[in-house]
């Protein structure tokens, strides 16, 4: 039978890793009443064990209270909630508010960093932050500018800080951060300036780096054993992250991770995508470059990497690799098996063997996908693991200064970072998906560190012959590859979703709309339109024994850029202003935090 993975403080007591010495927040995540991690827990499932808001009460859902941020752009991520105090932050300048929960959202404390404006045209898609972490009494931000920061989780007073990257190099952070045990994973974005990716993980005592693996490099760099870390079951080799580029081509790969990370106490293992190569014009790097476009497993405790899977050898489309891994324990094939999850941004959804990197399905998750016929799932072949390509659809083969139409999906993806849900209820995935095609021109580009190495030209339009609209919000089953229902949506579906155990999943809409489904059939509940466009995610929490359902809402992100920035060239925004250029009829900016709750 398949069941959810266990995350429990019972399994914890069972291990002897080192790693899980933060049982404080351990605990804070084992408790349904609290909301202590970005994701929900460590597996990425973002489902809550809460019910007293079900399938058959929650159309009598009301606003229990709001709060305005104050800032204006894309609001992505959420908030926390740890005791009875409710963290929020914001877009850049990346304000974090402390908020009273037991004095009706008094304002304990608000932290507000002094960042130089200029790291903002130094953001790919908008001034988005994915929300802090919690651990060890701290509240964790990773800034625009790439400095993290260690702030007492009491007063807010800064306990350490330690900058990350250099955004005169075109290094930001849009992205939150994963604490585990006495260490802080965090990444680094700016794919589209040709930085070299990395994970690093920190010292949540006092800042010290304790270890970075690099995306793509020598094999010191990059954290492989090259006899025993594996592709597909394969030893990776020597240099791996150098061979399948020309040159020094690798030291401005891109590859960088600026997604969701996961994690599993028993295999101690970290799980993370890494993003395009750098440039956008395939014919200046030939090769695989690898490692970009790749799910990595890496041992928390050293960084070395146990098992990769790259999914876009040689990306010609930005398909980054960066989405969320969700990781169950569920039966496939007659075997009960340890499986991570991926809704990759080329189109596909991947099952794999978390422990041994095996994979095991890899199926279209939107019919409209077309740069590729599928993946090649004979073990025995040369050619295991790698999407076959439709020449059509090709930017490499179509050539330089050629615009290749009609591809599906656009550049953002078939689903970009916004998180997907997973209940072991109906052992089903809920999945926010764009539902968008493009024209794609590449063209020869040179670097110059900070300043953007794109080197191709986007339009972003809705898939042809379909329902007119750029979203759907689908029920994935990961074992068999199938949509078990799907609905239609104008936009891009750009929030994050939330299962819970009431039977019941919730995400919001570009257009502004908390919606909350049927998790079994998808029939529609409730729906509540906020001031802004949501690109957050929805979470859950009770205070005084009360459960509470939160959004912030906030239009922008790379969907809603053109709206966030006041862009209005339609290839702006990598393409995206023109292809959402009819947004601006539904919505407007806005920050605000609203939250729901059932009538007393």
């Amino acid at each position: 039978m398949k069941r959810i993975l266990a995350l429990s403080s019972v399994l914890l007591a069972g291990s002897t890793s080192m790693v899980l010495a933060n049982d404080d927040l351990m605990e804070r995540i084992d408790d349904p009443n609290q909301w202590a991690i970005q994701t929900g827990d460590y597996a990425n499932q973002r489902y809550s064990t809460l019910d007293e808001i079900n399938a058959d009460n929650v159309g009598d859902l009301q606003v229990a209270w709001t709060f305005s941020t104050g800032v204006l752009r894309g609001h992505e991520g959420s908030p926390l909630v740890v005791d009875n105090v409710m963290y929020v932050h914001t877009p850049f300048p990346n304000i974090v508010y402390a908020l009273d929960l037991a004095d009706e959202g008094k304002i304990l404390w608000r932290y507000e960093p002094k960042q130089d404006p200029n790291v903002i045209p130094v953001m790919c898609c908008d001034t988005v932050n994915r929300g802090v972490a919690y651990a060890d009494g701290k509240i964790f931000l990773h800034q625009a500018d790439t400095t993290v920061v260690a702030l007492n989780a009491e007063t807010g007073a800064v306990e350490w800080s330690v900058v990350n990257g250099d955004p005169a190099a075109g290094e930001t952070n849009t992205a939150t951060v994963l604490p585990v045990g006495d260490k802080v994973m965090v990444g680094i974005s700016g794919g589209e300036f040709g930085v070299r990716g990395h994970l690093t993980a920190y010292s949540i005592a006092d800042g010290s780096q304790v270890w970075r693996a690099y995306s793509m490099g020598p094999d010191s760099d990059i954290l492989v054993d090259p006899e025993t870390t594996t592709h597909l079951g394969e030893p990776v080799g020597e240099n791996s992250g150098t061979n399948t580029w020309e040159g020094d081509q690798w030291k401005i790969g891109g590859g960088t991770t600026w997604g969701w990370y996961s994690y599993d106490p028993e295999e101690n293992l970290v799980y993370y995508g890494t993003g395009n190569p750098s440039t956008w014009n395939p014919a200046q790097r030939p090769g695989d470059n690898r490692w970009s476009m790749t799910i990595m497993a890496r041992d928390i405790d050293t960084g070395m990497a146990k098992w990769f899977y790259q999914m876009t050898p040689h990306d010609e489309w930005d398909f980054d690799g960066v989405n969320e891994m969700i990781l169950t324990d569920q039966e496939i094939g007659g075997q009960e098996r340890k499986l991570l999850t991926h809704f990759d941004r080329n189109g596909l959804g991947y099952t794999l063997d978390r422990v041994t990197g095996e994979l095991l399905l890899a199926e279209k998750y939107d019919p409209a996908v077309n740069w590729t016929t599928g993946v090649d799932m004979d073990p025995a072949s040369e050619d295991y693991g790698r999407p076959t390509v439709v020449a059509e659809y090709s930017t490499e083969q179509n050539g330089e200064d050629v615009n290749s139409t009609g591809i599906c999906p656009a550049a953002l993806g078939s689903k970009d970072q916004q998180p997907a849900a997973y209940s072991p209820e109906t052992e089903l995935f809920y999945v926010p998906t764009n539902h968008v095609c493009m024209d794609y021109e590449p063209f020869r580009v040179s670097y110059t560190a900070g300043q953007p190495y794109v080197g191709a030209t986007l339009a972003m339009y809705p898939a042809p012959e379909s329902h007119g609209g750029m979203g759907n919000f689908i029920a994935w089953n990961n074992i068999t590859g199938e949509i078990e229902w799907s609905i239609p949506e104008q936009f891009s579906v750009w929030s994050g979703a939330l299962a819970t155990a009431g039977d019941i999943v919730f995400y919001g809409t570009l257009e502004g709309y908390l919606k909350a489904i049927d998790a079994q059939t998808g029939e529609e509940l409730y729906k509540f339109k906020t001031p802004s466009g949501i690109i957050g995610n929805v979470m859950t929490y009770t205070q005084e024994g009360k459960q509470y359902i939160a959004i912030l809402s906030g239009v922008g992100g790379w969907a809603g850029i053109g709206l966030a920035a006041g862009l209005t060239n339609p290839n702006d925004g990598l393409g995206a202003v023109g292809g959402y250029a009819a947004l601006s009829d539904y919505t407007s900016l806005g920050g605000q935090l609203t939250v729901f709750a059932l009538p007393d």
